[in-house]
């Protein structure tokens, strides 16, 4: 069994972040119990699928769950989630707060049937501010959190980069948050409100590594870490595709040119001479290294770099990864049988534990596929179960169908 064995969670999440975050603390161990609405989450809908509601994005942050479709809307449904809050350790929710509030399901309402609930609050701004009550997603907390900049002052045009990496890490930032509470209560014996905001969260990460000057006050400059603002610190193109490598240290810069028969370039350049020399000429740097890549093939570089111990990679595409000798080896990517969608990829947990192995028990679930099974462990009795299904408080989808 996992690490989290015996963790219990209710997610009311939806699309990616909160999703993610639970995703991978049930491939932990924890118990996570996935609530949805009777429409489902959203991103069920996002192709291309075999069956309607059992997308790709949605199967790749939904293992590890069991799934029951409930009502909120209706008191039926509502009362229900609150005898499920009863045994909870933990309840994760991206509805925004005053959505919550409405419903019935705020901090106060849930602490005062369970004192000891663990209650994180994926927001997208922290609630004291003026941002608190608007919607956030991936595409504006990237340009808010200054990634978009961070493309202009490399000399491109503003973008956002083509993955939802706000989402990921601000899920990530959430595990942090309810571990720590996890371990606090352990203390203390009682649970507490824990709020994750996406904003404030991705621009502590940007800005620490682009605060530069602004650190001082005055300030000493603009910002920007230069060497990550440089045009040219990208894949460096060669005879025959690209291949990723950083040339960082004295060590790294001085085997690279012993191997290439180039030691001249260090003796009569300056701006190659030391670490402080070549970041204070970045772009030049870079520019230079990019004119002699292109001088070989990408075979040839992986294996001039790897003689010389600088670390280097190919570049890969969404097919080609799949086939790296190196996550073939680990069994990263598992092809598995799933009871509904059939033969899937589908990637292993990254992290491994040495007693307590984290472990895939569960493939993504369909809509509400577990609600019985799951009111029956709360203490809902058949007759009981059987009225919120008729009543559409529960909404349920047999093994049939």
């Amino acid at each position: 069994m996992g690490p989290l064995e015996g963790l219990r969670i209710l997610d009311l999440t939806t699309v990616l972040m909160g999703p993610y975050a639970t995703q991978i603390l049930g491939d932990f161990g924890a118990e996570v119990i996935k609530v949805e609405s009777p429409e489902g989450d959203v991103i069920r809908q996002i192709g291309p699928c075999r069956h309607t509601g059992m997308g790709p994005l949605f199967m790749n942050v939904n293992r590890s769950k069991r799934d029951i479709a409930l009502n909120l809307k209706q008191d039926d449904g509502r009362a229900a989630m609150l005898r499920l809050v009863e045994n909870a350790d933990v309840l994760v929710t991206n509805i925004r707060p005053r959505a919550m509030a409405r419903l019935g399901l705020s901090y106060a309402d849930l602490s005062a049937i369970n004192p000891r609930l663990i209650y994180a609050a994926l927001v997208g701004y922290g609630q004291t501010g003026p941002y608190a009550d608007r919607p956030a997603y991936d595409d504006l907390i990237q340009g808010g959190s200054c990634i978009s900049h961070g493309f202009v002052r490399a000399g491109g045009e503003p973008a956002y980069v083509p993955a939802a990496i706000a989402d990921r890490i601000v899920g990530l930032a959430a595990i942090n948050a309810i571990l720590a509470a996890v371990i606090e209560r352990t203390k203390s014996g009682q649970g507490q409100l824990v709020e994750i905001p996406m904003f404030e969260s991705m621009v502590s990460m940007i800005m620490g590594d682009h605060m530069g000057g602004l650190t001082f006050d005055p300030p000493l400059d603009a910002g920007g870490y230069s060497r990550h603002l440089s045009r040219d610190r990208r894949p460096y193109k060669t005879q025959d595709g690209y291949v990723c490598a950083l040339i960082y240290n004295d060590g790294h810069w001085q085997r690279f040119f012993k191997e290439i028969g180039r030691t001249d370039i260090p003796e009569n350049d300056d701006r190659f001479a030391s670490f402080a020399n070549r970041m204070a000429n970045i772009d030049f740097v870079y520019a230079a290294l990019g004119e002699i890549i292109l001088t070989r093939t990408t075979a040839d570089w992986l294996e001039i770099f790897q003689k010389a111990d600088v670390p280097a990679m190919p570049m890969h595409s969404f097919e080609s990864v799949m086939e790296d000798r190196h996550l073939v080896a680990t069994g990263f990517f598992q092809t598995v049988e799933h009871p509904s969608e059939g033969r899937l990829r589908q990637m292993g947990v990254p992290v491994s534990f040495s007693r307590t192995p984290a472990k895939v028990e569960r493939y993504a679930p369909r809509l509400g596929q577990h609600g019985p099974e799951i009111l029956s462990e709360a203490g809902f009795s058949d007759a009981e179960i059987a009225e919120l299904e008729r009543s559409g408080a529960l909404h349920h989808m047999n093994e049939d169908k």
